[in-house]
């Protein structure tokens, strides 16, 4: 990671790690799309993982009194199986094939999120086995497109959550999903070593961007925030989709 590459990562990360505590979520979707325009998917995608890692534990650990574990405990069981069969693909697949995909799902994510559930209605499926079902996507998405977050939000709807344990259940989630996909991606020879030096820079501007954020809840216009969210998002997108096209 070249001096050049890390600061411009370390503002996106300490960015968007603001903009996910102003919004709620996004931060980590726009920090995965900047870092596909510099490197290889199979390179992005696992160093991403463990500065979300990072990101998310944190959110976790301020709002475990509010994590409801029993939804976690079905949503954990696949995804191992899933996120190997994902990291198989990734390796199987051109980088610049991968590169559109996640950009056509960017897309998606940002203005037609529905269309991510291809039809299903998680409302209408009881709590167990929707959270194993969702394991079971998010776990082989985790490995092939890296951020996940949007496709998420609507399995916790209509479960008479509070708005802290909503938070604290997603964190939670999301940690434990980038942490087997850290895991899986080392077993297949990820060399995590390698960049250690930008991985702890990202997640200390993560964590700062987290502070920033917080402090910064009460007092920026939250629709100004989700234009230049949706801005910034669809413009990457974009760029990866049209870098995919022979």
């Amino acid at each position: 990671m070249g001096e050049a590459e890390l600061a411009i990562f370390a503002f996106v990360a300490l960015a968007t790690s603001a903009l996910t505590a102003v919004v709620g979520l996004g931060g980590g979707i726009i920090l995965l799309s900047v870092m596909l325009l510099f490197y290889e998917p199979l390179v992005a995608i696992p160093l991403h993982g463990a500065v979300q890692l990072v990101s998310n534990s944190s959110r976790a650990v301020v709002q475990r009194q509010h994590v409801q574990w029993n939804l976690l405990r079905p949503y954990a069981l696949p995804l191992i199986p899933a996120g190997a069969l994902g990291v198989w693909v990734v390796q199987s697949i051109p980088a610049s094939w991968l590169r559109g995909a996640i950009g056509v799902f960017v897309l998606l994510a940002v203005w037609a999120p529905r269309l991510l559930l291809l039809g299903v209605h998680p409302e209408r499926v009881p709590p167990a086995r929707r959270f194993f079902g969702l394991g079971v996507v998010i776990g082989f998405l985790n490995t092939t497109v890296g951020a996940t977050g949007p496709l998420q939000g609507p399995f916790y709807t209509d479960l008479g959550l509070s708005r802290h344990q909503i938070v604290g259940t997603f964190a939670a989630a999301q940690a434990l999903g980038h942490a087997i996909k850290i895991a899986l991606f080392a077993a297949a020879g990820f060399a995590f070593a390698e960049h250690a030096v930008g991985f702890a820079l990202l997640a200390a501007c993560v964590l700062v961007g987290t502070l920033l954020g917080s402090r910064l809840l009460d007092r920026v216009s939250e629709p100004r925030f989700r234009a230049l969210y949706r801005g910034i998002l669809t413009l990457v997108a974009l760029r990866l989709v049209i870098g995919a096209l022979p």
